[in-house]
Formats: structure tokens, C-alpha cells, sequence
């Protein structure tokens, strides 16, 4: 056992690393997504381990201290292995802030509908981080997912939770907001 380069084992290390990780970063998210190894056979010690890992945080610096911390955990990991490490941007993108005001009449249209409320920030790539970064005003508003899976299959939504977001949705569309956003758009078509 002592002779092994299990590459698997050195990865297999960076689970619990991440959440440590994400645990300093106040605030900030990891996920490993999959794994996969080679050979892939039962009986043979892993020569080759391919992790996925998403990091987000609000904060573009902190997200770059996530990504070099968990380098530094992967090189570490490997060296006890004896094992060699390499990384492959599979994509970026820069965190990007949605509009406060939006932030805060979307919060009290769902408190007023539902009566509580549950901030998320969001790192994936939503359509929204686009038009936002186009310098739209933009917000999200999420419904929840039972039992927590989202993106899947099985994804599903109590038909109560669907009509409460519907309904907190129009109350926000119906707000001071809407009401600026068409004095704008007709400027724009004016012009």
C-alpha cells in the first residue's frame, strides 16, 4: 500500500478541503460536480482522477483567493501522493451585482406575499448576469425547489410555492419600478 501513486486519494482530499475553503471565504461557495477515473477498474489503483470544481462568491477578489487556495490544497495533495497535479479553466466569469433597488422591491414583494424571505446570491451563468452586465437594471427572483435539487430531472415545486412567486413576481413588476422602466422605454422609442 505504502508503494501506490492512487491518484484518487490525493483528489478524494480536496472534498472536505473546499468546504474549509469556502467556509474562510465569508461567503463564499465550492462544489466538486463529478469525478471520473482510469482506468476504471475495480481491482486496479487509480492512475488518473478528473475533479470538476465551481467556486462563486460575490466578491471577485475573494473568489480569486478560493481559486488559489484550493490550487495550493491540490499541489499539496498531490506532493503526499506523490502524485502530479495540473489544472484546466473550463470557463470564468467575474461576479456580477444585481441592481440594489431591484434587490429590495423584489425582497418586499415576497415578504409581502409570503411573509418571509430567503436571500440567495447566484453564480451561475442565468441570462440575467448578461443583461446586467449590459448595464440593465436586473434581479432574480427564485422559487424553491423541493427538497433542494434544482437543474436535475427530478427537480420539482409545490404548486403553492409556484403561486406565491407568481404572485410576489406581479406585485414587483406592478411596483414604483415598472412604472419608471416605461417612462424610460418610452423616451427611448421617442427618440
Amino acid at each position: 500500500m505504502n508503494r501506490r501513486k492512487d491518484s484518487f486519494l490525493a483528489a478524494a482530499k480536496m472534498s472536505p478541503e473546499i468546504y474549509r475553503i469556502a467556509e474562510r471565504s465569508n461567503g463564499g461557495v465550492c462544489t466538486i460536480g463529478s469525478c471520473s477515473t482510469k482506468p476504471g477498474i475495480v481491482t486496479s489503483v487509480v492512475a488518473e482522477c478528473r475533479i470538476t470544481l465551481d467556486q462563486r462568491h460575490l466578491d471577485a477578489s475573494a473568489l480569486a483567493r478560493m481559486f488559489e487556495e484550493a490550487k495550493e490544497a491540490s499541489e499539496r495533495f498531490a506532493k503526499e501522493g506523490n502524485v502530479t497535479v495540473s489544472w484546466e479553466r473550463l470557463w470564468q466569469i467575474e461576479p456580477v451585482l444585481f441592481n440594489k433597488d431591484l434587490i429590495q422591491m423584489c425582497a418586499d414583494s415576497i415578504t409581502e406575499t409570503c411573509g418571509k424571505l430567503h436571500r440567495l446570491p447566484s453564480g451561475p451563468l442565468h441570462d440575467a448576469a448578461e443583461v446586467a452586465r449590459a448595464g440593465v437594471p436586473t434581479v432574480m427572483m427564485f422559487v424553491q425547489s423541493l427538497h433542494g435539487i434544482s437543474h436535475n430531472k427530478i427537480e420539482d415545486t409545490k404548486e403553492e410555492h409556484l403561486k406565491m412567486c407568481v404572485t410576489a413576481f406581479d406585485k414587483l413588476a406592478r411596483g414604483r419600478w415598472d412604472r419608471e422602466t416605461r417612462c424610460v422605454m418610452r423616451g427611448t422609442l421617442n427618440r
